[in-house]
């Protein structure tokens, strides 16, 4: 490592070199870059500042420059909402629906999970907010990976954390050895890149034996559901994120005013052509899992709302996939110990432990 800038004990601007010094890879703004070719960010200003010549590209996957185009999508998002899940308010929600995911019964025994791990890896952190309470409640290092410039954004809200580190990479090529981490977390994540089965594996790897790993992906929906999904997302990406933004307006408006109808009926049949089971329904919870995902949640500004939206319409991947899909791929990777925690109708939730031998 060669440090250009300190600040408060982080290396703000520096550069780390590889053994035989043919490739090197940037630090800025507090953060290691290891992307490569379409995603690599444009280093010219950098290297005019501290006199470097442009390093040397490192061969990239070829499903590098499909990638690029998620990594566009988050990027912008995680440069706006910066203080996502880390508003006081956002906080039951988010962190009892990570107690649901990860099948603990509260948010003591969630700080108990944590406390229990010595090396820790999140990736997809987004704004950093659940990199930061694990960090604050895991006695060992936790370490935050994103391809996107959420990894800036992470690393400005977990600085004051002497035990947190963070680094910009493709989760394919994680800088990191395998088997080397008690727990890893992809909540969210997996399902944005090229090939989810592919993604999982990545990450299995960098487990140690007798580890766990949890991911939550989508899970595929009703029929009228995928359609509408497909059919808004074929519209929406190719927009600007702007233009995407105020796209989805109108989407997230329709869950407002359905959710504040605060209504239910309930249904004596149920229609499993279309995945809607009997009982009885909040309306806007019936018409957001089975027609057209239209977010609400009072406990979010108009604008958060409406992000949690453009993150579903706006991603270049965004594979769903079925509960029979995923035990698939555990038992594939020779998985023994898991476990589907039900966290809501929208997703699916693993916890896996990684064989000891």
């Amino acid at each position: 490592m060669e440090v250009f800038t300190e600040q408060e004990g982080h290396v703000i601007e520096g550069i780390l070199r590889t053994p035989d010094r043919s490739l090197w890879y940037p630090i800025f703004q507090g953060v290691p870059c290891f992307l490569s070719g379409p995603m690599q960010p444009d280093l010219t200003e950098f290297c005019a500042r501290h006199g470097l010549q442009k390093p040397a590209a490192p061969p990239s996957r070829p499903e590098a420059r499909e990638q690029a185009k998620t990594n566009q999508t988050f990027s912008d998002k995680w440069r706006r909402f910066k203080q996502y899940g880390l508003q006081p308010e956002h906080k039951e929600f988010l962190f009892g629906w990570y107690c649901k995911k990860l099948g603990v019964p509260d948010l003591a025994a969630l700080k108990e999970f944590y406390g229990s791990k010595r090396r820790v890896l999140e990736v997809g952190p987004g704004s950093g907010f659940n990199t930061r309470f694990i960090a604050e409640n895991c006695p060992g290092e936790v370490f935050a990976l994103d391809v996107s410039d959420a990894a800036l954004t992470t690393f400005e809200n977990t600085r004051d954390l002497n035990n947190c580190s963070v680094v910009q990479a493709d989760l394919m090529e994680a800088p990191f050895e395998d088997n080397t981490f008690d727990f890893i977390i992809a909540d969210g994540v997996l399902h944005h890149t090229p090939n989810t089965r592919s993604a999982v594996e990545a990450l299995y790897r960098k487990v140690r034996p007798g580890g766990q790993f949890f991911f939550y992906v989508y899970r595929k929906m009703g029929a009228v559901r995928v359609f509408s999904d497909d059919y808004v997302r074929q519209n929406f990406m190719p927009l600007s994120p702007e233009e995407c933004y105020a796209a989805c307006e109108g989407i997230t408006d329709l869950g407002r005013e359905l959710s504040r109808l605060n209504a239910t009926i309930t249904l004596e049949k149920p229609i499993p052509v279309l995945g809607i089971p009997a009982g009885t329904h909040n309306v806007q919870r019936l018409f957001y899992y089975n027609f057209l995902k239209c977010f609400w949640n009072e406990a979010f500004d108009y604008e958060t709302n409406n992000m949690v939206n453009f993150d579903w319409y706006h991603p270049h991947n965004a594979w769903q996939h079925t509960n029979d899909e995923v035990e698939g791929w555990l038992k594939e990777l020779g998985v023994k110990t898991y476990a589907f925690n039900d966290a809501n109708p929208n997703g699916i939730s693993v916890l896996l432990t990684k064989p000891a031998a």
